[in-house]
């Protein structure tokens, strides 16, 4: 009798901050694979406005709200932080497939020559892509932390804990 084996799926991002496009990725996400691994990146390229434990917390949050709600389909959720290459940091989890969010055209291009480069260094990891929903197409965090910033109303973007955490650095 053979076991059957767990597939393991990394969803890897800066999430500075969380937003609902990205729990769409992560919910739809379990019907693929059995387990996920949220990889919150150190990404200090891009500059982010919250620190790696703030967002791993502010993403253990989230998927919190997920798994109570029952919206994952079974598969276990973890969160964890990295600072390696992606396709080390997924080697290192057995992972399966690395799962990347489309919005638009525009993201097509960079997300494609990712998945490329991930294949050469590590042709075991497969890259799976989910169109963002229709009514998360033009969120990101970039958007989400400008018009935040400018006194806008982000509430419909992210959860009631983001929306704290914004005001938290605001008030800074």
């Amino acid at each position: 009798m053979s076991m059957q084996r767990i597939r393991t799926g990394i969803y890897p991002g800066t999430f500075d901050p969380i937003h609902n496009g990205h729990l769409d990725v992560i919910r739809r996400a379990t019907v693929l694979v059995d387990r996920l691994i949220v990889g919150v990146a150190i990404n200090a390229g891009k500059d982010p406005l919250f620190t790696l434990p703030e967002r791993t917390a502010m993403v253990e949050a989230d998927i919190d709200g997920l798994m109570a709600a029952n919206a994952t389909n079974g598969t276990r959720i973890e969160v964890k932080p990295f600072e390696n290459l992606l396709v080390q940091f997924a080697a290192d989890n057995q992972a399966d497939v690395i799962v990347r969010g489309l919005r638009a055209v525009s993201d097509f291009e960079y997300e494609f020559q990712m998945a490329a480069n991930n294949k050469r260094l590590n042709p075991k990891v497969e890259t799976c892509f989910l169109m963002a929903s229709e009514t998360n197409q033009f969120i990101s965090s970039r958007f989400v932390k400008e018009i935040d910033k400018l006194g806008g109303n982000v509430s419909s973007f992210v959860s009631p804990r983001v929306l704290r955490e914004l005001a938290r650095i605001r008030a800074k």
